[in-house]
């Protein structure tokens, strides 16, 4: 494993984060490891989401015609399932 340091960290900085790992029952170190890992991993996320830049798969579609498409697909699982329009709950 590799060691960072952060230099010039302002003091308030550090004293809100040891205040923070306090909270959660962590040391200063453990906290930012945490931080720097979920960092890390966010990382992965972005590079994912790029891979899905420009596509025109519907991946753009507006909010009302993805809840239009929802309703219709609920509406068509309904009448499969013998439920009534608007129906809600369990049958017994």
């Amino acid at each position: 494993m590799v060691a960072l340091q952060i230099r010039d960290v302002p003091d308030e900085v550090r004293d809100i984060l040891a205040e923070r790992a306090r909270q959660l029952g962590q040391s200063l170190q453990g906290y930012l490891l945490e931080l720097v890992k979920s960092e890390a991993e966010r990382a992965g996320n972005v590079a994912l989401l790029q891979r899905f830049e420009g596509r025109s798969d519907g991946a753009e579609s507006s909010m009302s015609e993805t809840v239009r498409e929802l309703d219709a697909g609920r509406a068509a699982r309904d009448a499969g399932l013998g439920h009534s329009a608007g129906a809600s709950g369990a049958t017994a």
